[in-house]
């Protein structure tokens, strides 16, 4: 079967040489990014399409939120189990018990562990082809919520995409703002991006504390940070230059 285009664009988009962290902190327009704030109470649901995302894009702000009176539920959509398709070291279903394993670990450094965490198992990479029904399962979950978090739906990757277009649909069909978090965009986009809507984009700081925890949640994901065998199928998914785009004193989200 040949390879879709939209994942064939995110592959190229991955594949080339990416922006250097060093760029980004280069860059003169994060004083033009607003500050938003957090809910201090009530009902947030964070919506991931793999175990790591919600940890990658809006971790820091889960450990924020772990340190108020927010109720916090999060969705992961699959269980990431494609993330090493030609592995012979370890098999899709034996990755499913190690990211799950994982999540929970990273949740405690985060110090959400006693979020309600939902796994879904949708079949990884095909999340566009039950984005409908995703939309229908979220709809009672995001009712009477204050705030929907997502991937945001122009990452280029196919899975965080629909993932981020299922979360808008039920959140707008029940009225709750929608923040949508960026994951590989910080690979393949520069500062100043026409692709990219910084009009809407916010920031949210993270202080010295909540870095350190958001680091430690990442280190969690060893499946995904470090080779699972010898081969070159089992290649770290997130090397080091893609973890630094996530350890750094903000995230941003799309409102």
């Amino acid at each position: 079967m040949s390879t879709p285009p939209a994942a064939e664009h995110f592959d190229n988009a991955i594949q080339a040489p990416g922006t250097d962290e060093s760029v980004w902190r280069a860059w003169s327009g994060w004083d033009r990014l607003p500050e938003v704030a957090l809910p201090r109470s009530g009902r947030v649901v964070v919506v991931a399409a793999h175990p790591d995302d919600e940890v990658l894009g809006f971790g820091g702000s889960l450990a924020l939120l772990a340190g108020s009176a927010v109720d916090v539920t999060l969705v992961i959509l699959t269980d990431g189990e494609a993330s090493h398709p030609h592995s012979r070291s370890v098999t899709p279903g034996e990755l499913v018990r190690i990211r799950a394993q994982e999540t929970r670990a990273a949740l405690a450094e985060l110090g959400v562990s006693r979020a309600r965490v939902a796994r879904w198992g949708i079949p990884d990479t095909q999340v566009a082809a039950y984005e409908d029904r995703v939309v229908a399962r979220l709809l009672p979950l995001v009712t009477g919520a204050d705030l929907v978090v997502a991937p945001w739906t122009g990452d280029l990757h196919g899975d965080h995409e629909a993932a981020g277009r299922a979360a808008l649909a039920a959140a707008r069909k029940t009225a709750i703002p929608c923040w949508l978090y960026p994951v590989w965009m910080w690979h393949w986009a520069r500062p100043e991006a026409p692709e990219v809507p910084w009009h809407s984009a916010a920031r949210i700081t993270l202080p010295g504390d909540v870095q350190f925890r958001k680091r430690a949640a990442i280190a969690r994901y060893v499946s995904q940070i470090r080779p699972l065998g010898p081969d070159p199928e089992d290649a770290a998914i997130l090397p080091p230059e893609e973890i630094a785009h996530h350890a750094r004193e903000q995230e941003v989200v799309f409102r």
